[in-house]
């Protein structure tokens, strides 16, 4: 028996998981999860959250990775070198590689918010760090990064020294994992309400402990910047920013030159806020801007009865398809908001338009917009793309870390 033999042989005494017969292809390509229905059977009685090794149907070691019997997705894979120990020094290794390829933001004094970890892009899956300022916010998304909380926080604590670390794990998708909701601080000294960010050298307050997703939408930043460079062509412009929340949008038009912004959200606080930040960065929320507090859809309804037209219309809902089967109704959902708004833009004006739902892909968006600019009866070019800002990267064997993406377009 040769040497690989042997070694195959002595793993599969150690907890791990054998694949059925041709389900081993994605683990091949280094896809970094495997769904239970890929599975034959599981060996060595692992608990959930342990290190598993993972053979195909002949026995041939593949990879190594994390297990979860509660969530479909049973295993998260974190490496494919059979020599590669997963220790202490492996999840240190693999958060320095996270930072390291920040470091031009690190570098970056205009800007001191971003995203630090992004799960499986980065090799961690499960584990989302953003920094705001001096503080961390963290997410425990998987039972296997959850189990490794305090190794997480202690790494962090020795590699970047926050001022504290808060951890915001309260999201739907920790159900599919078996756990409950969880927040609050982790280390150190509890975060400002409102904490102020530098973006771009804009100001922003953001609560770590209350706002959406880990506090504020860091994944526009390129975004923002991308829209306010179009905006500045139009002096004077005036711009609705749908689904405002606090009004990072509006603040960018209104930097760019657009002489009034409204923000329209369905959250009063958010609204509250956002005029703080227009006010943090020198407007006048009484005579630049408006907020109009409201469902979104109803309010762009009565907007087009009274005729009102807008120089540029943001549109940046939440996620509309959590799953695949809400994909139809989401995809019905993004024709009727885009239509309306289609039809609130005057003749040359801007229309930014975005989707974070990830089962809805780029293509099938820009068909949605398609038939909502046919049924709207006007002509619409395309004259820029959105995605995600750089430090939310994609691994190119993990095509389901690509969920952002928008169109500038240019309406007639």
């Amino acid at each position: 028996m040769g040497k690989a033999e042997v070694g195959a042989e002595l793993r599969m005494k150690q907890p791990h998981v054998v694949l059925k017969p041709g389900k081993d292809k994605p683990v091949r390509q280094r896809h970094p999860w495997v769904f239970s229905g890929a599975m034959a059977h599981i060996g060595g009685e692992p608990a959930d959250g342990d290190l598993v090794s993972v053979f195909d149907a002949g026995g041939q070691w593949l990879a190594c990775g994390y297990l979860n019997r509660r969530s479909q997705i049973t295993v998260r894979l974190l490496t494919w070198q059979p020599d590669e120990t997963v220790n202490d020094e492996f999840w240190r290794g693999r958060l320095q590689r996270a930072f390291h390829a920040r470091q031009a933001l690190a570098a970056n004094q205009a800007t001191n918010a971003y995203r630090l970890v992004n799960a499986e892009s980065d090799g961690l899956p499960g584990l989302i760090v953003d920094r705001y300022g001096d503080w961390l916010v963290v997410q425990f998304l998987t039972v296997g990064a959850a189990q490794r909380q305090d190794l997480f926080v202690r790494l962090l604590n020795e590699l970047l020294t926050p001022a504290g670390i808060y951890e915001r794990s309260d999201v739907d998708v920790r159900s599919h994992e078996g756990l409950p909701p969880a927040s609050g601080l982790l280390s150190g000294l509890a975060p400002p309400s409102p904490l102020w960010i530098t973006e771009n050298g804009l100001q922003f307050g953001v609560s770590l402990a209350e706002g959406q997703k880990t506090g504020f939408y860091l994944d526009q930043r390129e975004n923002r910047a991308h829209l306010a460079r179009a905006l500045a062509a139009m002096p004077g412009a005036r711009v609705l920013n749908c689904f405002s929340y606090t009004g990072a949008f509006g603040v960018y038009a209104l930097a760019a030159g657009a002489a009034h912004v409204t923000n329209l959200d369905s959250s009063y606080p958010a609204l509250v806020l956002a005029e703080e930040n227009l006010r943090r960065n020198g407007f006048d929320p009484d005579q630049q801007a408006s907020g109009v507090a409201g469902d979104v859809f109803q309010v762009l309804r009565d907007l087009r009865g009274q005729g009102v037209a807008f120089d540029a219309v943001i549109l940046d809902p939440p996620k509309f398809a959590h799953s695949q089967a809400q994909v139809l109704a989401a995809t019905r959902g993004y024709k009727d908001i885009n239509l309306l708004a289609l039809q609130l833009v005057r003749p040359g004006g801007l229309l930014a338009t975005f989707s974070c739902s990830g089962l809805v892909s780029a293509d099938l968006f820009q068909k949605v917009i398609f038939g909502a600019a046919l049924d709207a009866r006007r002509d619409v070019q395309v004259s820029g793309r959105f995605t995600h800002s750089a430090d939310h990267p994609v691994l190119l064997s993990f095509p389901e870390g690509e969920y952002l993406k928008g169109l500038l377009c240019q309406v007639w």
